[in-house]
C-alpha cells in the first residue's frame, strides 16, 4: 500500500440536513475575514429544479440576509458549453460580481470553476484548457471566490477545483481546473435533493460510485484515498437503490450525498482513470447523453478489461466485499455486484444506440478520449492501447 499522499483542501465543507440555513452566517463570517464581498453571481441551471425544490428562494433570502447584491445567470445546461461559460463570465464582469454562488447539480458546480476563471482572465476558456485543442496557458489572474451548494449527488465538484466543459465546435469535452479555483465554502444539504427524479438520481449516483471505484483501481491509490473511497462505495451501494425508489428517503439521500462528496475529496488524493476520459468522448459526440448513463454503459466492459489482465485483482475484491458480497474472493465478484446494483436501480438496460451511437464509432471515440484527456489513461492500473479502448466500446455497444 502506498503510504504517501498530499492533501490540501481549503474548502469549508458543511454537510448535513438543514445546513442551507447556515449560509448567511457563513458569508458574513467570510466577509469579515476578507474572503467574500457583497456582489454575487448566482449560477443556476436552465431547468426548473431549484425553483421546484425551493432552494433558489431560500438561497436568495439567505444572500439578502447577508447583505449580498444578487445577479442571476440561469443558462447552465447538462454537459455545459464553453459558450455559456464565456457568456456567464462576461455577465459577472458587467455586474461587477466579486464572488460566484453555484446552486445546482454537477453541471452548475462544474461551470462555476470555469466562470470563476474567465470572469477575471483575458481571452477564451480554451486558452487555459490542457488537452485536445486547448492552449494550456497558466491563469493570469486569480479567479473569483466560489461558494457551492449542491442539489444533487454526482460530481463531487462542490469541494474540488475541477469542472468538465464541452466545446461542440471541436467535439471536445475536457476537464478544466486549477488549484486556486477550489471553492471557499461548500454546503451539502441532502434535503435539497429529494426532488431529483429517480432516473437522474441513479445516473448521478453511479457517477459518484465510479469516481470512487476508479480511485480504487488507479495506480496512484494510497492508504488515505482507499479508505475514504471504500467508505463511499459502501454507502452508495447500500443506499442508492433506496434513493432511486423513494426520493424522500432522507437517510438514503444523506448516505449517497456523503459518497458523492467524499469522491470529490478522494479525487484530490488520487486521479480517476480512463473510464471518465472514455465517457467524455461519448458525450462530446452525443451531447444528449447524461454523463452517468454513459459511464454505466461502458462500466462492465471497462472493469472486465483489467480483470482479464489481473491488473488489480485485490482492489476489485475489496470493492465487491463492501458492495454486498462479504465473502468475495475473486475480482469477477465486483462485476457481479456492479450488475446487481445497476439492476436494483433500474439502469441495467441502457443502450448506446438509443442515444444515436453507431457500431462504427468505437475507434473515433477511443482516439478522442486519449487526445482530450489522455492524462487519465496514465492512471490506469495497466496500459490500454487505442485498439483495446475501442474494443471496450465495441463490447459495450448495443
Amino acid at each position: 500500500m502506498n503510504m504517501t499522499f498530499n492533501f490540501n483542501n481549503p474548502t469549508n465543507l458543511i454537510f448535513g440536513r438543514g445546513k442551507l440555513n447556515e449560509l448567511a452566517a457563513q458569508i458574513k463570517e467570510k466577509r469579515v475575514a476578507g474572503t467574500l464581498g457583497k456582489r454575487a453571481l448566482l449560477l443556476i441551471s436552465n431547468g426548473k429544479s431549484t425553483k421546484v425544490n425551493g432552494s433558489f428562494d431560500r438561497v436568495v433570502e439567505q444572500l439578502k440576509e447577508a447583505d449580498v447584491e444578487v445577479s442571476v445567470c440561469s443558462k447552465i445546461m447538462e454537459n455545459p458549453l464553453k459558450s455559456v461559460v464565456m457568456e456567464a463570465a462576461a455577465f459577472a464582469r458587467e455586474k461587477e460580481c466579486d464572488f460566484i454562488m453555484a446552486l445546482g447539480g454537477g453541471a452548475v458546480l462544474d461551470s462555476a470553476i470555469a466562470v470563476s476563471a474567465m470572469a477575471t482572465n483575458p481571452g477564451d476558456l480554451w486558452d487555459y484548457v490542457n488537452g485536445g485543442t486547448g492552449k494550456g496557458k497558466p491563469l493570469v489572474n486569480a479567479g473569483l471566490p466560489i461558494v457551492t451548494i449542491a442539489t444533487s449527488s454526482g460530481t463531487g465538484s462542490e469541494v474540488n477545483c475541477w469542472g468538465v466543459i464541452s466545446n461542440p465546435e471541436t467535439n471536445e469535452k475536457i476537464g478544466f481546473g486549477y488549484p486556486e479555483l477550489v471553492p471557499v465554502l461548500a454546503i451539502v444539504d441532502p434535503e435539497l435533493m429529494v426532488t431529483v427524479p429517480p432516473k437522474y438520481t441513479a445516473y448521478q449516483g453511479f457517477d459518484a460510485l465510479f469516481h470512487n471505484t476508479e480511485v480504487m483501481i488507479s495506480n496512484g491509490v494510497n492508504i488515505f484515498s482507499e479508505a475514504i473511497a471504500l467508505s463511499a462505495i459502501e454507502s452508495i451501494a447500500k443506499y442508492l437503490p433506496r434513493a432511486v425508489k423513494d426520493g424522500n428517503d432522507l437517510e438514503a439521500r444523506e448516505q449517497v450525498a456523503y459518497g458523492s462528496t467524499v469522491a470529490g475529496i478522494a479525487m484530490q488524493l488520487t486521479s480517476t482513470t480512463a473510464q471518465h476520459s472514455m465517457e467524455h468522448a461519448m458525450s462530446a459526440y452525443h451531447h444528449n447523453l447524461p454523463h452517468g448513463a454513459g459511464l454505466i454503459m461502458i462500466s462492465k466492459a471497462f472493469a472486465e478489461f483489467f480483470i482479464e489482465k489481473h491488473a488489480c485483482d485485490e482492489q476489485f475484491i475489496k470493492m465487491a466485499r463492501v458492495m454486498g458480497i462479504p465473502t468475495a474472493d475473486k475480482p469477477e465478484d465486483f462485476v457481479t455486484a456492479l450488475m446487481q446494483l445497476q439492476k436494483d436501480c433500474g439502469v441495467d438496460d441502457l443502450k448506446m444506440s438509443d442515444y444515436g451511437f453507431t457500431s462504427d464509432e468505437s475507434m473515433t471515440l477511443a482516439v478522442n478520449a486519449r487526445e482530450t484527456m489522455g492524462g487519465l489513461f496514465l492512471a490506469n492500473p495497466c496500459e490500454m492501447t487505442d485498439a483495446e479502448c475501442s474494443g471496450i466500446f465495441d463490447k459495450s455497444y448495443r
